[in-house]
C-alpha cells in the first residue's frame, strides 16, 4: 500500500513539475514577445513622428506654391515665361445687357472671341 501511495504521489509531482516548467516556458515566450512588440511600437511612434513633420512640411510647401510670387517664380525661371506686353492683354469688364437682351445672352463670350481674334 505505501508503495502505490509512493507511485501515485511520483505521478503527481512529475505531472506537476512538467505543468509548472510549461507554463514557465509560455510566460517567458510571452514576455519575449512583449518586449518585441515594445520595441516595434517605439519604432513605429518614432516614424510617425518623422512622417507629421514631412506632412507639416509638405503642407508649408504646398501653400507656398500657391502664392503668386511663386507661381511669377516659377514661370520666369522653370518655364522661361515673361509677362505679356501690354497690346496683348485683354481687359475684362462685364458688358451690361442692352434693354432688349437677357444677361443670359452669349454677347460677352462673342465680344471676349472678337477682341482675341483682333490681338496679334
Amino acid at each position: 500500500m505505501n508503495r502505490k501511495k509512493a507511485h501515485v504521489f511520483l505521478t503527481l509531482w512529475t505531472l506537476s513539475m512538467l505543468a509548472t516548467s510549461s507554463a514557465f516556458v509560455v510566460h517567458l515566450a510571452l514576455r519575449g514577445r512583449t518586449v518585441s512588440l515594445g520595441y516595434e511600437l517605439g519604432r513605429a511612434r518614432t516614424e510617425q513622428a518623422r512622417l507629421r513633420e514631412v506632412k507639416r512640411v509638405l503642407q508649408v510647401e504646398a501653400a507656398s506654391y500657391k502664392t503668386p510670387e511663386r507661381v511669377e517664380l516659377v514661370a520666369r525661371t522653370l518655364l522661361g515665361m515673361d509677362p505679356a506686353p501690354p497690346e496683348r492683354m485683354l481687359s475684362l469688364t462685364p458688358i451690361a445687357p442692352t434693354p432688349g437682351e437677357s444677361a443670359d445672352t452669349d454677347r460677352t463670350s462673342s465680344t471676349v472671341a472678337a477682341a482675341r481674334n483682333a490681338v496679334p
